[in-house]
């Protein structure tokens, strides 16, 4: 038998997917994550999937990991020495002057990852074309070298000015670093974090690189060296926050590029949904046990950034466009001022939901699906974890007594609150860029995405929602449908009037070259890759751009319309005729991965889907409503509301007004009656 693996870890639940190839069949499971260390819930799981003779036969292992998003958001990461251009080592604690908040009267600006006792500054100079203006004086590294010797520091982040388009000095820097110190200290160059302008952002990047690369490279380390003492002898895939995979090798050297792997996971996955259902427009949300993710399909694509935030922080790196809030079946419910809130604080997986039975006391979003029956006491988490219905009761009885409130009202109460902050930000990534949700068909999946799911599309008018086979593992399932990717940028200023073709080709066929090379280290055999192309462009003037791809042959005519198309879709407006320039050339290298949409297999024996009923509290009325096993539920018959569908990884929540079938390829189809 040969299988493929994917593992995505959750804040609660660490996620499992076995591909079996041979038998065209899949299997899921869910564990709870170990955040003291977790490849321990890595290696849990994968071990009530395959033993140790099935381990050899493993033809693919992908992981999406949190470790450095974690490291990152607690601020565990190492403390990094960040070594600068002399006479610009300010720039970095300065940060950028055009924020967005600059009337808010309460702004405090975000920390930085390094203070400025900790940034240095070594004489060398760059022109702008990358000549060298003043050597790099080697000397000023003997007091860097002793103080990273004295003080014990574990990383480095080396950003020279200039150092996208000649690395030389940052080169040599490393050089100088290493024969010293040896392999006892990280060394990040900015120019191989982001080969791009503005050294505030370049600098910034190279940071966050450093400052999570010891923590994930020990765990990647540990988890491959656990894998195969288990029996693994493929290599590890590491999801990237582009949508692509790469080797844990490569991902120990540049451990920024895996920052947001873990939800990036679901949005890949709603690609391959769209391709095989030929939905092209979606609207992915993913709800777990801490965060609500919300991602957008347009055109059969998930959309791709080269730049974002982290908590204030920039960072230049390519990223499918993912938005991110604390909302999640584990948000807790609280007072503040006489008022209920909900989240963003988490109740996470331990000690999780007071319904968990490990020691939780607060209410939470579980708790009060599982009050308001619309969780059976009888169902089993993951197939495994009973529900403690007293506890979760009683947690929803000691908030309700403080507000006066029936038990009830506060169940339907915590619900509306969390449902109300999902649907407004899902709006900011819809219609306040332009976009209409009503003609977006929902795609729920998460533990708790389907739980919420109808009364999210209720609030958007969405007609449509499609909750894909085992949702609670969706994620984890979509990093089997992706292939490596390697991303290059070129600096490239060219006004577009003195540009021709040619010049572009030259730039795109040294990148192509590149491109060969990065996944000749992938493994990746020359017939499986391919290419894509895209250019930084903006009007003579200003300092942002938009980004457009383009494909060969190169014709500056297009490419000048197409610019003022996405130009106008973005912001509205544009200016046919007006000058353009370009300021990098992009080109993302993929290697072809063997995969395979395996369509809805019914379970053999199982049954009539209907398994019994219960009452299910609706807008304050207990009504009898049916249950029903998903794996028994037959292709095309359709079910009127309410019901309630249960399965191993999720519990999907249907309530009057409704109607829900199950397509060809195993997705339920959730309409609203007209």
């Amino acid at each position: 038998m040969a299988y493929r693996i994917s593992v995505d870890i959750g804040g609660t639940f660490t996620d499992i997917v076995a591909a079996n190839i041979d038998a065209k069949a899949t299997t899921t499971g869910k564990v709870l994550s170990t955040p003291e260390n977790p490849a321990l819930g890595v290696m849990t799981g994968l071990q009530q999937h395959i033993d140790t003779a099935k381990a050899k036969s493993l033809e693919f292992f992908v992981h999406g990991t949190t470790v450095g998003l974690n490291a990152f958001l607690e601020r565990k990461g190492a403390r990094v020495l960040l070594i600068m251009t002399a006479g610009l080592r300010d720039s970095y604690t300065i940060a950028r002057g055009d924020r967005k908040t600059l009337y808010a009267l309460q702004y405090r600006k975000p920390e930085r990852l390094v203070p400025r006792r900790d940034v240095l500054e070594v004489r060398e100079r760059l022109r702008w074309d990358g000549s060298i203006f003043e050597p790099l004086h080697e000397e000023d590294f003997e007091p860097i070298i002793q103080k990273i010797r004295d003080e014990h520091i574990q990383s480095v982040a080396i950003c020279f000015i200039h150092a996208y388009v000649n690395p030389v000095h940052e080169l040599r820097a490393r050089e100088i670093l290493q024969a010293a110190l040896g392999d006892n200290v990280s060394i990040t160059l900015s120019h191989e974090i982001a080969r791009e302008w503005r050294e505030y952002e370049r600098a910034s990047s190279a940071v966050m690189n450093a400052y999570i690369a010891p923590i994930v490279q020990r765990y990647l380390t540990s988890l491959e060296q656990e894998l195969a003492d288990f029996g693994v002898r493929v290599p590890v895939h590491v999801m990237q926050s582009s949508g692509g995979v790469i080797r844990a090798k490569t991902a120990r050297e540049q451990p920024v590029h895996t920052l947001l792997s873990g939800p990036v996971g679901g949005t890949i996955g709603g690609a391959a949904l769209s391709r095989v259902t030929g939905r092209p427009n979606l609207l992915c949300i993913d709800m777990g046990g801490t965060s609500f993710d919300m991602s957008l399909i347009i055109d059969g694509k998930p959309s791709v950034s080269n730049e974002t935030e982290q908590e204030g922080l920039p960072l230049l790196l390519p990223l499918v466009e993912i938005h991110t809030i604390g909302a999640g079946g584990g948000s807790l419910a609280w007072l503040e001022a006489g008022a209920l809130r909900v989240g963003p604080q988490s109740a996470g997986a331990d000690p999780g939901p007071a319904c968990y039975g490990r020691g939780g006391t607060q209410p939470t979003v579980t708790d009060a699906n599982l009050f308001l029956g619309r969780i059976g006491k009888e169902a089993r988490l993951g197939g495994w974890m009973a529900l403690d219905e007293a506890a979760a009761e009683s947690a929803i009885h000691s908030v309700a007594e403080q507000l006066g409130l029936s038990d009830v009202e506060l169940a339907e109460g915590i619900l509306s609150i969390i449902n109300a902050k999902m649907a407004d930000a899902i709006r900011t990534i819809t219609i306040q860029v332009g976009i209409d949700p009503r003609n977006l068909s929902l795609v729920a999946f998460g533990g708790a995405g389907s739980m919420h799911a109808v009364w999210l599309a209720r609030e958007l008018d969405i007609k449509e929602i499609i909750v894909p086979w085992s949702p609670g593992t969706f994620s984890a399932w979509g990093m089997l449908q992706t292939d490596i990717r390697r991303d290059l940028t070129a600096n490239f200023f060219h006004p577009v009037a003195e540009t021709d073709s040619s010049a572009i080709a030259e730039v795109f066929e040294r990148l192509v070259s590149e491109g060969k090379a990065l996944l000749v280290e992938e493994e990746v055999p020359e017939d499986d890759m391919y290419f894509t192309m895209s250019a930084d462009m903006r009007y003579i003037g200003q300092e942002y751009f938009v980004t457009i791809p383009i494909r060969e042959p190169f014709d500056i005519e297009t490419i000048d319309r197409e610019f003022h198309d996405a130009y106008k879709v973005r912001y509205g407006h544009s200016t046919p005729g007006a000058p353009l320039e370009f300021v990098n050339l992009r080109l993302a290298a993929f290697g072809r991965l063997k995969s395979e949409i395996m369509g809805f297999q019914p379970k053999e024996n199982v049954g009539d889907a209907v398994t019994g009923k219960r009452d299910v509290i609706f807008d304050g009325k207990r009504l009898e409503t049916v249950i029903l096993n998903r794996d028994a539920m037959p292709i095309g018959e359709q079910y009127h509301g309410p019901h309630i569908v249960e399965e191993d990884s999720a519990t999907t929540v249907v309530p009057p007004g409704y109607t829900t079938h199950v397509d060809e390829f195993g997705n339920m189809i959730i309409m609203r009656n007209v």
